[in-house]
């Protein structure tokens, strides 16, 4: 599946498989933690209106979810398990009242040690998936051709690029967020990794190549 591909039923379709592709890593926790991110954690964070923010406790659970979903940096958690929660409380208060505007946004929360923009963009993904997606390195790669710049800059493009996707996907019939064809590109990459060792080399099918990043996220 080509980004620029426009038939919404093939990105359904790759959408369909992301609870299986996530059961199909066979990582620990996995399954449960992207529940709690999923499914979970948005309703918890709007049963705090007027002022939704997140807790520390549920920052540490999504950077596990993100690690275990991605590549692994115990130090990142670490950091963020150890952070102020009045601090983070007023941090994520602040961004979810600058959404719209997403370079605000992220900015606000990384303010917080272990907080990049792609953590950040985790946690606005939580909270307004109609218009913040994650910066996983699968999306990053599909739309930008790029899964090493995890910058501010980088991010606004690949955010603008995905909210586009979604309108363009969206019909009256099925509706499609940023973060949705996040999943899409997510599920379809992971289907890919696990194919390409049985297609020798197909040329169709060209998984991103995992590479080493020094920047935290």
């Amino acid at each position: 599946m080509d980004f620029e591909c426009s038939d919404p039923s093939v990105w359904k379709e790759a959408l369909s498989h992301y609870t299986s592709r996530i059961q199909s890593l066979n990582k620990p926790n996995l399954v449960s933690l992207d529940d709690f991110y999923c499914n979970q954690l948005p309703p918890l964070l709007f049963q705090r209106n007027p002022n939704p923010y997140i807790t520390v406790p549920e920052l540490s659970k999504l950077m596990q979810w993100k690690l275990t979903r991605g590549k692994w940096r115990p130090r990142l958690l670490d950091f963020v398990s150890s952070l102020d929660e009045s601090l983070v409380k007023s941090a994520s208060q602040k961004a979810f009242q600058s959404l719209p505007d997403i370079s605000k946004a992220v900015s606000e929360l990384t303010v917080l040690k272990g907080v990049g923009p792609a953590t950040a963009s985790a946690v606005l993904a939580a909270f307004a998936p109609h218009i913040t997606p994650f910066m996983s390195d699968e999306a990053l790669e599909a739309a930008l051709s790029n899964s090493k710049d995890y910058s501010l800059k980088q991010y606004l493009l690949f955010a603008s690029k995905l909210q586009t996707k979604a309108k363009e996907l969206s019909t009256d019939v099925d509706v499609f967020t940023p973060s949705d064809v996040e999943r899409a590109l997510w599920s379809f990459a992971v289907g890919n990794k696990s194919l390409a060792p049985k297609l020798n080399g197909d040329p169709k099918i060209n998984p991103s190549k995992s590479s080493k990043r020094k920047r935290n996220k």
